[in-house]
């Protein structure tokens, strides 16, 4: 049976797209308390349900997926520019796909703006109402209001006008930073990306036997499987080593490891790869809320994603990015490296920035065990210091050096230099994956 938490997250799951909840109402209508309806909103909020905006309310919206990313909705865009909404509250829910700069004459201003489109403009009345009757929402900046026979217009097409204090460099500039931070969250990769679902899924049951454990190794050639109860809840993993010489009838919940380790769905890749490495896992169930099984991911999934991951462009650069992209390889050495420092690698006192230099000594390391075949590594600790400062347009050479190395682990040295002196150090302790 479900709990009062999944039963209020299917209730908003149903409602219609634009619909306006409230903790009040949700309590009211599904009988329960005001702290279960709290809580369920905020975790249908964090699934991408719903969208709280102030001075609005929470708002049922619909859930992009991870590809469109790199679009908002005017629900977003509100709470990026902490604005207010004047008229159209029902079509908040709505993509924007384009935004318009209203800083030119009225008719150039209204070939550009196109439906679905956000025109951003000033205390123009004009340019409000033929913007909406084109099938665009406005955004006012500077704090202004508009007539009120635009804001009943915007409510019978359903699409929000806005205001917000910032002016309109300001805010188009936020509205793109919004748009540019999440083309990097889209390179982000997460374990829904990669996991096996749970109708592909083999699991046993907790009043299995041993015997059940042989006929499904048998069917699959798989040696670990999920153990779960008759409501689908994770409660052990089992694998060849806990059935070995274990007589056929005794049951699998006698043998199993019990409370395995679980991750959720939006469980990020970089994660589980570090849990599987330092635990020395090779499979973790994927649960929902209420530890329901949705699926499994192993190592051989991680690894695939993490090789998939190296060879994909990125649409939208991290500093992490910028400054990978400057390490070249030297002609004489493939695992020696230089770098320029550039303005975007330094601190407020012009010189290399201490989280700069750990990055160089992270990649440079990364790239000596590629380079060496031992496979994608997880730091496990690592010592920096600069030996003198290192100034703006300095031109580095970094040399890492393998020190030590195991099946699991790899110790590397990392110096370097500007021209033929040593200015900075790193020492690092990696855990190693399989290749």
């Amino acid at each position: 049976m479900a709990t009062k938490h999944e039963q209020i997250i299917r209730h908003i799951t149903s409602l219609d797209v634009g619909h306006k909840i409230s903790v009040r109402q949700i309590a009211k209508d599904l009988n329960v308390s005001d702290g279960t309806a709290y809580r369920a909103i905020k975790e249908a909020e964090n699934q991408g349900l719903v969208s709280t905006i102030e001075r609005v309310g929470t708002i049922r919206i619909e859930r992009k997926e991870k590809e469109h990313f790199k679009h908002l909705t005017f629900a977003e865009v509100i709470n990026v520019v902490d604005g207010q909404v004047l008229g159209g509250r029902g079509g908040l829910h709505k993509t924007l796909n384009k935004f318009v700069i209203g800083a030119m004459q009225l008719e150039a201003m209204m070939r550009y703006t196109e439906a679905d489109s956000l025109l951003i403009v000033g205390n123009r009345v004009k340019a409000h109402e033929l913007a909406i009757k084109a099938g665009a929402a406005v955004l006012i900046t500077g704090g202004f209001d508009t007539k009120e026979h635009i804001k009943k217009l915007a409510d019978e097409k359903n699409l929000p006008i806005m205001s917000t204090s910032y002016d309109t460099f300001t805010v188009a500039e936020m509205i793109n930073r919004a748009i540019y931070d999440q083309m990097i969250k889209k390179e982000i990769v997460f374990v829904n990306d990669i996991y096996t679902p749970y109708d592909q899924v083999h699991n046993l049951y907790n009043s299995d036997t041993v015997d059940d454990w042989y006929k499904l190794n048998e069917l699959t050639n798989h040696t670990r499987f999920p153990v779960i109860d008759d409501t689908r809840k994770v409660i052990g993993m089992v694998t060849s080593k806990d059935v070995v010489g274990v007589n056929g009838d005794t049951l699998i919940e006698k043998v199993m490891t019990k409370n395995p380790f679980v991750v959720q769905a939006k469980t990020s890749l970089a994660y589980v790869a570090h849990l599987m490495v330092w635990e020395g896992i090779e499979v973790v169930p994927i649960v929902d809320q209420s530890n329901e099984l949705e699926g499994l991911v192993s190592r051989q999934d991680v690894l695939k994603a993490l090789n998939e991951v190296q060879r994909q462009p990125q649409v939208g650069e991290t500093i992490h990015d910028i400054i990978s992209r400057g390490l070249d390889s030297t002609e004489a050495d493939p695992v020696v490296f230089e770098t320029t420092v550039t303005p975007q690698m330094t601190n407020q006192l012009g010189t290399l920035s201490n989280g700069v230099l750990t990055t160089l000594v992270t990649e440079a390391s990364a790239r000596l065990l590629r380079h060496l075949k031992k496979g994608n590594m997880a730091v496990e600790s690592l010592n920096v210091y600069f030996i003198e400062p290192v100034q703006m347009d300095s031109n580095l050479t970094i040399k890492p050096e393998l020190l030590d190395a195991g099946r699991l682990y790899a110790k590397i040295n990392v110096e370097i230099f500007n021209g033929r002196k040593l200015v900075c150090k790193g020492m690092l302790m990696a855990q190693l994956m399989d290749r």
